[in-house]
């Protein structure tokens, strides 16, 4: 998949998203790749944003559907959550994941499909779609290593393969958040809306 800044920009027009501009006002956007191969992080995090007028563009390798542990033993009886493409205005706040370490955690709305038939396929009924407070976060995989396979690193969340690509984004969190405030917005789309 080619990204250009045009391409995105064009599609969050398109479909009537905002752009936010400013010195460190982070664009987050995730991009749920066409690749359907389950338990892989095949999906894309940019990271898009300005400092003296000259936009910056972070691609990170992410997963933005879960891991087909819990797509075969879903948390939720109504199913497992796989996030709806869409723009979620202030949905997500710096905090604790799990309690554990920093990451953006859910603190407003967001829609998601209920997937309930324990299978690895992604299913995206649109007669499933449940909208509310779901814990769906952006976070990363394992600590100190690179994640190959989703597992159980997702019911739900966006999760980055490298802790790495993970530290760098949220050090671009706490410098926006100094700035703007610890509340941040996320864009979902597919590669198909580019």
């Amino acid at each position: 998949m080619q990204l250009t800044l045009k391409s995105i920009t064009d599609a969050l027009k398109r479909l009537d998203y905002p752009f936010f501009k400013g010195d460190y006002n982070l664009n987050l956007i995730g991009i749920r790749t066409a690749d359907s191969h389950a338990n892989t992080f095949n999906d894309v995090l940019l990271v898009i944003y300005q400092v003296d007028q000259k936009t910056h563009v972070h691609q990170f390798q992410i997963t933005t559907d879960p891991g087909v542990y819990y797509r075969e033993n879903p948390i939720n009886v109504d199913g497992t959550a796989i996030l709806v493409p869409g723009h979620y205005r202030g949905c997500w706040q710096i905090g604790a994941h799990q309690g554990k370490y920093k990451a953006l955690v859910q603190r407003g709305l967001m829609s998601v499909y209920r997937d309930n038939n324990s299978d690895k396929q992604l299913d995206t009924d649109e007669d499933s779609i449940e909208t509310g407070h779901f814990g769906i976060n952006l976070h990363r995989a394992f600590e100190s290593k690179y994640a190959l396979q989703v597992d159980r690193w997702s019911a739900g969340c966006q999760v980055l393969a490298d802790p790495v690509d993970f530290d760098l984004v949220m050090a671009l969190v706490a410098k926006s958040a100094a700035i703007y405030g610890p509340r941040f917005s996320y864009t979902l789309l597919t590669e198909d809306q580019l």
